[in-house]
């Protein structure tokens, strides 16, 4: 289905950083949205991008180097739909503020991700979360909204687990995260620290593991989100890897599959309706590898230009019932990638009437 919208122009927040970057990436060329503004901090707002930005991967877009940066304000601002790469230190109070005025805020931060009436979507998995935004609107008097996307090796486990939960029901998740740099940002963690080396600690990941799953494998019944039952233990670490978080996961489940039985329903998955089609949407969005030595980062972590998720080695295991491995790109699909899907849902649906359109 053709949304009825012909083009959206939209802005970038935190424009500068490394998943600002992305975003500025991922929007050239989209047939859906043009970007028109950057913004980011006080010390970038009135220089051209080009000055402000050091470019990090493949090449800058004209038309987006000679933007002037402007300030993250919605006085400044005169896109509807805003995507937000701002750190959650200043995410809060600015994100709030647009949605507020009236803007669709696509947001990367972990602000809002567990509020009761903000969205925290993986399209394939949870679209139809998105019906909450009526109820946001109405307890926070907002003419705009907040969508956030998840922690992005949250995301790898979700994608991998919706399935198997559909048709299963999970109950526990034993996971430990080989977390790739660019998760850390520019200039992210010193080579002196991570070459040759694993560093078993990401600040506050494993408690956004935790606590995000839940609500991304939970049941919207029309009025509110209601969380997954499911008990998760998460080992969170950084590995000298550019891109690609890895996740190794044992999980038990109500009804116990056999590792035949789950690779039926993984090969056979294909999400929610609504997003087949969409431009920045995987097809497929699960890649079943059955090589012992698969997925890697290198080899796997752009398919389906970075946004599908590659499982493999499903298999047996004696302390729970499944044991698989899943990985994706963490900047990509665990960030710029999966805010723009997000978008792109919401242009489908019709939930973007009113914010105007060029």
């Amino acid at each position: 289905m053709t949304p009825s919208v012909t083009r959206w122009p939209v802005a970038v927040l935190g424009a500068t950083g490394a998943v600002g970057q992305a975003f500025i990436r991922l929007l050239d060329g989209h047939p859906w949205f043009d970007l028109i503004e950057v913004a980011a901090s006080e010390r970038s707002a009135g220089k051209s991008y080009r000055d402000a930005a050091k470019w990090l991967e493949g090449t800058l877009p004209d038309a987006v180097a000679t933007l002037t940066v402007k300030n993250c304000t919605p006085a400044e601002i005169t896109a509807p739909i805003v995507f937000s790469a701002l750190d959650s230190g200043v995410a809060g109070e600015v994100e709030a503020a647009f949605a507020k005025g009236g803007r669709m805020v696509l947001s990367n931060a972990k602000n809002y991700r567990m509020d009761a009436d903000v969205p925290l979507v993986i399209p394939e998995v949870n679209g139809d979360h998105l019906g909450i935004l009526t109820a946001q609107r109405r307890n926070r008097g907002w003419s705009g909204a907040i969508v956030t996307n998840a922690n992005c090796a949250t995301t790898v486990m979700a994608a991998a687990l919706a399935p198997l939960h559909e048709a299963f029901t999970v109950t526990k998740v034993f996971a430990t995260t080989m977390q790739a740099v660019s998760g850390a940002g520019y200039p992210g963690v010193a080579s002196l620290d991570i070459l040759g080396n694993v560093i078993p600690y990401i600040g506050d990941e494993e408690p956004k593991i935790e606590t995000e799953l839940v609500k991304l494998l939970g049941r919207y019944d029309g009025t509110s989100i209601h969380h997954a039952d499911i008990v998760t233990s998460a080992h969170a670490n950084r590995v000298p890897v550019e891109h690609g978080h890895t996740v190794c996961m044992s999980v038990a489940f109500a009804t116990k599959p056999t590792p035949e039985q789950a690779l039926v329903v993984l090969r056979n998955w294909t999400g929610h309706e609504a997003v087949r089609g969409l431009p920045s949407a995987p097809a497929p969005a699960l890649i079943i590898r059955d090589e012992n030595d698969r997925p890697q980062p290198r080899r796997d972590a752009a398919r389906g230009r970075g946004m599908a998720t590659t499982i493999g080695r499903v298999r047996g295991d004696h302390l729970f019932d499944l044991r698989l491995v899943a990985m994706s790109h963490n900047v990509v699909r665990g960030a710029a990638g999966g805010s723009i899907l997000n978008a792109e849902l919401l242009v489908k649906s019709g939930q973007l009437a009113g914010l105007g359109q060029s």
